[in-house]
């Protein structure tokens, strides 16, 4: 009797200690998290008023290529308004792209250069003209996260500009005979490639409608007046002047309403 109890405590306690030892080796199955889900956008219309700071990259005129010593001295625009739209496709929560179309309204340009005539004389010319543009760009932009209602972005685009250049004027000292002489070149426009550089802050107010602060740097390409004539048309000079790389740093407020 004694050794079948023995044999009984013996089974009991080897069955107790590999008991914790089999349940350690049940297999739990791992639990997958879903993978973040991404919002899908939408289109939206956009619109903006700004301010631009306008530069040109250098004049050019024919004579210049027979005055050696032909210094510009001054060549500056005058802030400008514009305005614009456009439609935009909110492709998921950080991508979106739009199209826009934008008139830069009138700004002034006030030039200066010096030489010296072939009688060891110094003369100038002072120039003025007006400047107007029609852009159309496509943009492309990356949303950088949404703090609390504000997103703030980066972005590109690429398009075309229709730069125009009246009321251009030349008044300085003529260099053959040393009197006062004016002259003016009628209004013309001139096409070319623009390229544009955007950053900005976008305020949700409600989940459809943002107040967007802007920036943008952009690059026209050229423009280019009438031939300049004096006006006493005893001397017609059978070419423009030229503003070669118009560039503009762009402020700009506008809203973006999305169709959700």
């Amino acid at each position: 009797m004694l050794r079948w109890a023995t044999a009984t405590a013996v089974v009991t306690l080897f069955a107790g200690v590999s008991l914790p030892a089999q349940a350690a080796d049940i297999y739990v199955p791992p639990v997958y998290e879903p993978a973040p889900k991404i919002e899908l956008g939408g289109f939206y219309l956009k619109g903006y008023l700004g301010m631009s700071n306008q530069r040109v990259g250098s004049l050019y005129n024919v004579l210049f290529d027979t005055t050696a010593d032909l210094v510009i001295r001054d060549k500056n625009f005058e802030a400008g308004v514009l305005g614009g739209g456009g439609v935009g496709y909110a492709v998921n929560n950080w991508l979106r792209l739009d199209a826009t179309a934008e008139y830069r309204g009138e700004a002034g340009f006030h030039g200066l250069d010096t030489f010296t005539d072939a009688g060891g004389n110094a003369r100038f010319n002072n120039y003025t003209a007006k400047k107007s543009e029609w852009l159309f760009l496509a943009n492309l932009y990356a949303d950088l996260g949404n703090f609390n209602g504000i997103v703030p972005y980066v972005g590109a685009g690429i398009g075309a500009s229709r730069n125009s250049i009246h009321s251009f004027r030349d008044a300085g000292i003529d260099p053959a005979t040393g009197s006062p002489t004016l002259a003016y070149a009628d209004a013309d426009s001139k096409w070319d490639l623009a390229w544009a550089l955007h950053a900005g802050v976008g305020y949700e107010v409600t989940d459809q409608l943002t107040v967007d602060f802007g920036y943008s740097y952009v690059h026209l390409g050229d423009g280019q007046s009438g031939d300049i004539t004096t006006f006493d048309g005893t001397n017609n000079i059978v070419n423009p002047m030229e503003f070669r790389d118009i560039s503009s740093h762009d402020f700009k407020v506008g809203v973006r309403y999305a169709f959700h």
